[in-house]
């Protein structure tokens, strides 16, 4: 997704001591005023009656389309919410996402700059998290031990201890947690996953990916934000979350996804869904390894974050090689390919098409080793693949990032309990293959899972040898 995230999060470590004792005094008291209201909030079980009041953390581009899919959720699905409130730290977003909500739906929200004031309000059922990559998930954990439900953007962390923070802060509380990775709920995508569950693809052994762009992503020089902002109306140390201090930069602002100490750029947004997906299909989170390599070869303007870059990762169990690569100095030849030895699913566009073709295989054999043959001489017709009650439509070969039918699920399941399609759990898995992808090309080394430790490791971990 092509958006630009703002900022909201803790203090970073260049705060004077009376700042930092005003900060931990706010969140002393919010915290003892959340947590009173926890038990509360999990106790009440929402009834088909009840309005669900939901917050939104950072107001920039991504929550605007957030709140768009909210609208439509609003128009075709028994939804009954109301936005409650919106949270910024730059003043100027903050009012500008309480205008934009008041557009959409009649009622201008309460404001708030920092997130603990928000969180506070014991009438706040669940709170939507579009904030920068590095600070979506310390704030997600936040969110959680405050007794709230949360939506979070994704990456849902680009650390191994941010990741592991949010998985258990959501996992104590018990609260329902939906992954911003859209696709998860997208009919199309789930239809594929129906597929491979169903044995149609034989063995499969390979996923690729090739998900590309021609132009300098995320450098943004004539961006009217970054000549807006003023450092006295946000607040940098907050927004900074812990990163290493760097002087106030409305660039490093806006355009974090180019700079490493934040983001990992191609492996933080676009790989993010990509293994996300890949996990989706193959039931499996995780890859055993893996191993990346690219560069800054098209876009020479100060990113420091690769604009060509692949990866191969490893499944050892279900014994699946996943290939994903993208380019930002040429656009052509996007797929997706899961290949079987019986078949394979073919789709000719980028993240998230819903495009797909099944075609059969027509044999395997080796001269007189034959292993299968269907008794056919010409080439099968690619079949297209349709979800259930769209049978002879043709979908286009992309669509927009803002997919209702996943704020349908994150909305229904606020009232059942039930797990969303974008769990925690696969908030985590993502999180741990871009951080893996990331490391693995700053580094110029393969890396492994140890699933038994939970760790990135250099060497292959016993048990997996032993597989």
């Amino acid at each position: 997704m092509d958006d630009r995230h703002d900022g909201e999060g803790g203090s970073g470590p260049r705060v004077s001591s009376r700042r930092r004792f005003i900060h931990r005094g706010a969140s002393a008291a919010a915290g003892a005023a959340v947590l009173a209201s926890t038990a509360r909030s999990y106790a009440r079980i929402l009834g088909a009656n009840d309005r669900i009041q939901i917050g939104q953390i950072g107001c920039s581009d991504r929550a605007i389309g957030l709140r768009e899919m909210l609208k439509e959720t609003a128009e075709t699905f028994d939804s009954n919410f109301d936005l409650r409130s919106v949270c910024d730290i730059w003043s100027v977003n903050r009012e500008k996402g309480a205008s934009h909500a008041e557009k959409l739906f009649g009622r201008r929200p309460s404001t708030y700059k920092y997130s603990e004031e928000m969180l506070a309000d014991k009438e706040l059922d669940a709170v939507m998290v579009a904030t920068g990559d590095h600070q979506h998930a310390r704030i997600l954990a936040e969110v959680a031990r405050a007794g709230k439900d949360a939506y979070c953007e994704k990456p849902m962390a680009n650390t191994l201890a941010d990741a592991k923070l949010a998985r258990d802060a959501v996992r104590e509380s018990g609260c329902i947690a939906q992954m911003g990775s859209q696709w998860l709920s997208c009919p199309y995508q789930q239809r594929v996953r129906e597929i491979v569950r169903s044995g149609r693809l034989g063995g499969i052994t390979k996923i690729e990916q090739s998900w590309n762009f021609n132009g300098p992503r995320w450098r943004l020089p004539r961006d009217p934000d970054i000549a807006a902002i003023r450092e006295e109306d946000t607040d940098w140390e907050r927004w900074l979350l812990g990163r290493p201090w760097r002087p106030f930069d409305p660039r490093v602002y806006f355009e974090f996804r180019i700079y490493k100490d934040f983001s990992g750029g191609i492996t933080d947004q676009w790989y993010s869904h990509g293994s996300g997906l890949a996990h989706f299909y193959l039931d499996r989170f995780i890859p055993d390894d893996t191993v990346a390599g690219g560069g800054i070869f098209a876009w020479h303007d100060g990113r420091e974050n690769p604009d060509t870059f692949q990866c191969l990762s490893t499944f050892r169990e279900e014994e699946v090689l996943y290939s994903y690569c993208s380019s930002y100095g040429n656009s052509h030849g996007d797929h997706t390919v899961i290949r079987g030895s019986h078949g394979t699913l073919y789709s000719p566009g980028g993240e998230g098409s819903p495009r797909w073709y099944f075609v059969p295989e027509t044999g395997s054999a080796w001269r007189s080793n034959v292993q299968f043959e269907r008794g056919t001489t010409t080439d099968p017709k690619p079949e297209l693949v349709t979800p259930p009650g769209r049978e002879g439509e043709m979908p286009p070969v992309s669509q927009d990032d803002n997919i209702k039918a996943h704020t349908d699920n994150w909305l229904a399941c606020l009232r059942s309990r039930k797990t969303p399609n974008g769990s925690i759990e696969s908030g985590f898995a993502h999180s741990v293959a871009v951080v893996m992808a990331t490391r693995s090309y700053r580094e110029g080394k393969k890396l492994f899972w140890d699933r038994e430790k939970e760790e990135i490791v250099e060497r292959e971990p016993v048990a997996s040898r032993a597989r």
